[in-house]
């Protein structure tokens, strides 16, 4: 089965036919909110909204070890993540979707593993490729069917938020050799590595980075929510063909 977490600008899925809603009661505490069942074009999804159906939970409060495990508990096997992110490289301009290949976390104060406790023993889980090959992959080809274009590859630099960077922040995560920043790629990428789900990030480019582009001098919000709006109507273009070739 299949399981899609929405981010910014994508709380809800149009094109999925709701069966029903499960509240999901987790050892780590309560998820962002009930997972949605439902089929696209005849086939299952679960659908959760990562900041919550309100977009009332930010960056730094989302519970991912609840949504993680969650997800996994229903039997899910591949899970697919939608997040905005900001361009950092010249390449990645509003709009731009981006699947990318590396994180470098910037993020602190987060349970970043389902492993812990003094009697459990210490694993040192190789993250070496944060995402699944075969989950990117899989992303790559449900572009091209929806007759879309993308970035395949990049740098993903996930940040703490919920405020936005500085330019010298981004000047130092460009030197650090990230192509995109943003505040949920961590520990969400690690936590579903570590409980054995294939996970792939869509990212959606809604604006510059800091001091980058249009945003040279601040970072306007109207435009943002402008490109977002546009951008996930691709995006929901882009899942409905990703179902159908997960299916196949």
């Amino acid at each position: 089965m299949l399981a899609i977490i929405g981010g910014s600008g994508l709380t809800q899925l149009a094109n999925l036919e709701i069966t029903h809603r499960q509240v999901i009661r987790t050892p780590f505490g309560e998820p962002s909110g009930a997972l949605t069942f439902g089929h696209i074009n005849s086939e299952e999804v679960i659908f959760l909204a990562r900041h919550g159906y309100g977009h009332t939970i930010a960056p730094h409060d989302v519970n991912y070890r609840a949504n993680v495990w969650a997800i996994h508990s229903r039997g899910v096997k591949d899970l697919i993540s939608v997040a905005s992110v900001g361009g950092i490289h010249a390449d990645l301009k509003p709009g731009t979707i981006v699947i990318p290949d590396q994180i470098i976390d910037y993020t602190h104060g987060r349970q970043t593993t389902y492993r812990e406790g003094r009697d459990t023993p210490v694993v040192h889980m190789d993250f070496t490729e944060p995402y699944c090959q075969r989950a990117r992959e899989l992303c790559l080809r449900a572009v091209e069917a929806a007759g879309e274009t993308c970035v395949d590859g990049g740098v993903y630099g996930a940040v703490q938020g919920p405020r936005l960077e500085s330019r010298a922040e981004i000047n130092r995560l460009e030197r650090d050799g990230a192509t995109m920043v943003g505040m949920t790629g961590m520990p969400e990428a690690a936590l579903a590595k570590e409980i054995g789900l294939c996970y792939a990030t869509i990212g959606v480019v809604s604006n510059f980075a800091a001091g980058r582009g249009s945003s040279k001098d601040a970072i306007h919000y109207d435009e943002v929510e402008a490109v977002l709006k546009q951008s996930m109507q691709r995006v929901r273009n882009i899942l409905e063909h990703l179902v159908a070739l997960h299916a196949s």
